[in-house]
């Protein structure tokens, strides 16, 4: 008998226009992706809604750019990634201010996530923010959990 695959399962996929009005859709998106009665969908929408954020304000898109936005998962780890033209100035940090009025999404991601990162895809080919989310109920033991970076999203 073969082993189960730990590869993540793409459960959607989709392209978003550079503009504020697009963080609404992803969270729709993301809440019909995965099921209103998955243990973890309001992290996972609320964590895709704080990455799509960041890529539309912190990135050099526009609203004749798209933000790509993929949801994998395994039976333990939900996976998003966030793929943006990128930025000539900056790349995703978490701000050192937790009372701050904003600026605070990926301290949010950072306390959702079993694990998160960020990747450059290349010059002029932008970059993919990621996290992991545990799919289980916390009550389970977070050491049994295994995690890899997930391998969608990687070509743009």
């Amino acid at each position: 008998m073969k082993a189960p695959s730990t590869e993540p399962k793409v459960l959607g996929r989709t392209g978003l226009p550079g503009v504020h009005e697009s963080v609404s859709r992803a969270r729709s998106e993301v809440r019909g992706w995965l099921g209103d009665d998955h243990p973890a969908v309001d992290d996972v929408v609320l964590a895709a809604s704080e990455l799509v954020t960041n890529a539309i304000r912190h990135s050099d898109s526009g609203p004749g750019d798209f933000i790509g936005l993929t949801l994998s998962a395994t039976g333990e780890v939900v996976y998003i990634e966030v793929n943006d033209p990128g930025s000539l100035f900056s790349g995703p940090h978490v701000r050192r201010e937790p009372y701050a009025e904003d600026g605070r999404g990926l301290l949010i991601i950072r306390e959702l996530s079993l694990e998160w990162g960020a990747r450059e895809l290349g010059p002029g080919l932008g970059r993919t923010v990621w996290c992991a989310i545990r799919a289980v109920p916390h009550s389970e033991d977070p050491k049994n959990l295994s995690v890899s970076e997930p391998t969608s999203g990687r070509s743009g």
